[in-house]
């Protein structure tokens, strides 16, 4: 089994910076990509940024290009993604997955989820 911790989010105004952290435990993590998706309230989940743990091979969302980055640490089976340049319309849950298949932006893709970590961008 395989759980994920998300930790990080809170409450900051516009152009200011977060990072989340997603910790994995459990089964070994060398095969599967991790991912980023957020979910604003009455919205469905939504795509964000996600990595190969092999490769470290990153994809992001349009929205999201250029402001955040989405990083890995391999030996603490960790997954960052740090936010820059936060808008209002960046305010969701942000949750990470884990997933071993390829459609890294396809939320019904992921296997495991973590239990989510609000973030809200006060304008």
């Amino acid at each position: 089994q395989v759980q994920l911790v998300e930790s990080g989010g809170g409450l900051v105004q516009a152009g200011d910076s977060l990072r989340l952290s997603c910790a994995a435990s459990g089964r070994s993590f060398s095969s599967y990509a991790m991912g980023w998706f957020r979910q604003a309230p009455g919205k469905e989940r939504k795509f964000v940024a996600a990595i190969t743990w092999v490769g470290g091979n990153t994809y992001y969302a349009d929205s999201v290009k250029g402001r955040f980055i989405i990083s890995r640490d391999n030996a603490k089976n960790t997954v960052y993604l740090q936010m820059n340049t936060l808008k209002p319309e960046d305010t969701a849950v942000y949750y990470c997955g884990a997933t071993f298949r390829l459609r890294v932006g396809v939320s019904g893709e992921y296997n495991y989820w973590g239990q989510g970590t609000q973030v809200t961008v006060s304008s």
